[in-house]
């Protein structure tokens, strides 16, 4: 039964890496998560089960992708790329750290793939525009895009998923991750400082500047709101999906009026396909667990929240990341230490920063080498083993350092 569960899981996965033809990842996943039941792996109630366990949490994901497409429209990344560039002043190392600075930001509050879909190419563009090398810059967005996704529920599925399970609120969660956030953001970017330092230190003359983008006030309101809606209503009762809802529904009104908005291209952002692979992943990966991967992970995962334990859970969870990617490796995880919050931040470090040491880590970080082949500037397989090899080790190491001072700090 093992081996048909782990047969069934790797064919998924292979099929979400290859994305032949450019069929989604819910081709293969939905079948998949069908066979299981058929073929008794999964039985059809605990299968309804997962669905239903999963289904806030991915309602939730549609609403932030929806947002993250209607702030673009508004042109909210258009404006973060001409500030990047203007206030680089045609020096890559100040682009590099206005890069960070963005990136950062747009991992936290709108989630990983608007850092990786959205942001990345307007980088690129604004690298290209001060003539400096994009290496630098595009590295930072999707490294960001993984480790800098710690600091909030909303920031990647995988913090959604434990969100979930962890019985935090969300200012408690982001008041615990913010120390690790911080932690991460500063090796990635001493790190790459280092690491490119040969592309930094060219300069070239700066192309001629447009006419400023303007900033769209509506819009930033409108994210600002959002987010402090995310804050505030959780403590309230209110699911933080409604405030995503609200906040895409507050952008999308001026679009309506204006005919800029297609009902097509709404459905499309939210990615149906998208949350339909999570669900059939989640029976999938539900079916390994239940047939021996579960009793193994149980056995490898330490009870106490000491550095050393908490050093071991990020360390197994990035492992697992790399061999399974880190989706299936949080609904692999989050299980076993679900009755432990301190445990819990621990694999959302483990499976967040991780995948930054190969391409399989995360499927964000596919995308992004998808984005990069279409620009013609496919990245260097060896080049980002070589950072991820650097960064990886040194990142984990000072985000449970952290983690573990603030989880002492507040009494856990």
């Amino acid at each position: 039964m093992l081996v048909i569960a782990v047969l069934l899981l790797v064919a998924v996965l292979g099929f979400a890496v290859a994305r032949p033809f450019g069929l989604p990842e819910a081709v293969a996943a939905v079948p998949a998560a069908v066979l299981a039941v058929l073929f008794g792996l999964v039985g059809w109630r605990a299968a309804v089960g997962e669905v239903g366990e999963l289904g806030p949490t991915v309602g939730f994901l549609a609403a932030v992708l929806l947002l993250s497409y209607l702030a673009e429209v508004h042109g909210v990344f258009a404006y973060i790329g001409d500030v990047a560039a203007r206030r680089s002043l045609g020096r890559p190392q100040r682009l590099l750290g206005a890069v960070f600075a963005a990136a950062a930001l747009v991992t936290a509050v709108l989630s990983l793939d608007a850092t990786v879909v959205l942001l990345t190419p307007v980088v690129f563009a604004a690298a290209r525009r001060i003539r400096a090398r994009p290496e630098p810059h595009v590295y930072a967005c999707t490294h960001l895009a993984n480790s800098a996704s710690l600091l909030l529920p909303v920031s990647n599925l995988t913090n959604l998923l434990a969100f979930a399970a962890s019985g935090l609120g969300f200012a408690a969660f982001a008041g615990l991750m913010a120390a690790p956030w911080l932690a991460v953001v500063g090796v990635e970017y001493v790190v790459l400082r280092r690491f490119f330092a040969a592309d930094l230190a060219v300069v070239s003359a700066v192309a001629p500047s447009a006419a400023p983008v303007r900033a769209p006030r509506y819009a930033l309101v409108v994210l600002a709101l959002t987010l402090a809606g995310f804050a505030f209503g959780q403590p309230l009762g209110v699911h933080p999906a409604f405030a995503a809802v609200a906040g895409a529904v507050a952008l999308s009104v001026p679009l309506m009026r204006e005919r800029a908005l297609r009902p097509l291209s709404v459905l499309r952002a939210a990615n149906p396909a998208f949350c339909a692979f999570v669900f059939g992943l989640g029976v999938v990966v539900l079916a390994v667990r239940e047939h021996g991967l579960g009793r193994l992970v149980d056995a490898l995962t330490p009870a106490h929240t000491s550095f050393l334990s908490l050093l071991a859970v990020a360390g197994l969870a990035a492992l697992l990341a790399n061999l399974l990617n880190n989706l299936p490796a949080t609904l692999v995880l989050v299980p076993a230490v679900h009755q432990s919050p301190g445990l819990l931040l621990a694999v959302l470090i483990g499976v967040n920063v991780g995948p930054n040491l190969t391409y399989v880590g995360s499927l964000a970080t596919l995308l992004w080498r998808q984005i990069l082949h279409a620009r013609d500037a496919a990245p260097s397989a060896t080049q980002f083993l070589r950072l991820g090899a650097l960064t990886v080790p040194a990142a984990l190491v000072a985000a449970v350092a952290a983690l573990w001072v603030g989880l002492r700090v507040a009494g856990m």
